[in-house]
């Protein structure tokens, strides 16, 4: 069908029909998994700073990091199970990746300043 043709269609309907096939979504998605595991390693080292120096400090963030992995993990599971991750594979991986990399990102600058 051309666009010509799309124009038969209202709304949304029209743009999905007109617009070609959408490129291969796990290329973007492996990239952000890419970009998780890059910003985690950067957390990685900087809380390893943070816990190795010691005191209340290293203790703190000790305490924080498994306190905030547990929670991640556990609003991960409740998007599951709410049906908010999506339909569809993509989408469900799209929105884990986008979560754990909102707080992973938290975390860095976080650790960043100081």
């Amino acid at each position: 069908m051309n666009r010509r043709d799309a124009r038969a269609f209202p709304g949304p309907v029209a743009r999905e029909v007109a617009m070609p096939r959408a490129r291969n979504p796990w290329l973007s998605l492996g990239l952000d998994a890419w970009m998780l595991g890059a910003e985690a390693s950067m957390v990685i080292g900087l809380r390893t700073l943070r816990i190795a120096a010691g005191g209340a400090a290293g203790e703190a963030e000790a305490r924080r990091m498994v306190v905030e992995k547990v929670e991640a993990a556990q609003a991960v599971q409740m998007m599951a199970m709410t049906g908010a991750l999506g339909l569809t594979a993509p989408s469900a991986v799209d929105r884990t990746l986008k979560h754990y990399r909102r707080k992973v990102r938290a975390n860095r600058r976080r650790l960043s300043r100081g």
